[in-house]
């Protein structure tokens, strides 16, 4: 099976390393010759191309990992193997999905999918095979799918090392990512902009600022993006979110320290369930 990667950064370079040795005839498309003869060197890819057109007509499965708002874009501008699969590895699914599958022809199949790993930084240089080992990966499922095609997905991840795979539709997934993904970064970007800089903040940080603000070092362009086109969901998780808060607020205002105790007692169950 020929795939191809489009897109070598964080995530796309760790796709061709984590394809690497498993059997399959693997290439690349990136628009950075020295990313793409960096992946060659290491013989993550047979070979790179700055052009998709050369390789994408040849190729049995194609894993898109760009800007949501490039990915239309690579569709409409390419031409697709008959009987190929198509695969994005985007963080919202639902807003382009129908528009995605009103560009390819029918004789290619569409399969959106979400690896559930990341890194602060950008680019090749950060990419890494262990970033999917036991993570959680996410097929996206819809009418047109053939059974075969989702099975075949389901053990694609498996074989890159993912531990639990999940099949769902693009409008749950893009409500529950809006929880387990969009929020915490919100909530990462909020608490380290609300630092008065009063004091050498750096200096009196523990592993719970640290660890809380992980990902407040953000790509501004990709999570923009990610944030406003899935904004019906996020806004709702942002909404629980400040309920909660605000039930902790009250209780430290009233001096309610049982309620204060429930609210721990609560959290500390629901995280040693999780």
């Amino acid at each position: 099976m020929k795939i191809t990667v489009v897109g070598l950064g964080v995530i796309g370079g760790s796709f061709v390393k984590a394809l690497k040795g498993k059997g399959y005839e693997v290439y690349g498309v990136d628009v950075n010759v020295e990313t793409l003869r960096e992946a060659e060197k290491e013989g993550c890819i047979i070979k790179g191309y700055v052009d998709p057109h050369e390789i994408i007509p040849e190729t049995d499965l194609t894993i898109i990992s760009l800007y949501p708002s490039l990915v239309l874009d690579f569709l409409r501008d390419n031409t697709f193997k008959k009987g190929s699969i198509i695969s994005d590895a985007v963080g919202i699914k639902s807003y382009f999905l129908e528009k995605a599958l009103s560009i390819i022809p029918d004789d290619v199949e569409y399969i959106s999918m979400h690896p559930m790993a990341g890194r602060e930084k950008k680019g090749y240089a950060y990419a890494s095979k262990d970033v999917f080992k036991d993570a959680n990966f996410i097929v996206i499922q819809h009418e047109a799918n053939k059974p075969e095609s989702i099975a075949f997905m389901e053990g694609f991840a498996h074989e890159m090392g993912f531990h639990s795979v999940k099949i769902m539709s693009p409008y749950d997934h893009d409500e529950i990512i809006s929880f387990t993904s969009q929020l915490p970064h919100a909530i990462a970007v909020s608490l380290i902009n609300s630092d008065d800089e009063k004091y050498d903040t750096g200096k009196y940080i523990g592993d719970s600022f640290r660890e809380l603000t992980r990902i407040a070092n953000i790509n501004e362009d990709l999570w923009s993006e990610l944030f406003l086109n899935n904004k019906k969901y996020l806004l709702k998780s942002i909404e629980r979110f400040e309920e909660k808060l605000n039930v902790l607020k009250d209780a430290i205002r009233e001096d309610d320290e049982d309620g204060l105790k429930a609210q721990f007692i609560e959290s500390t169950k629901r995280r040693e369930r999780l």
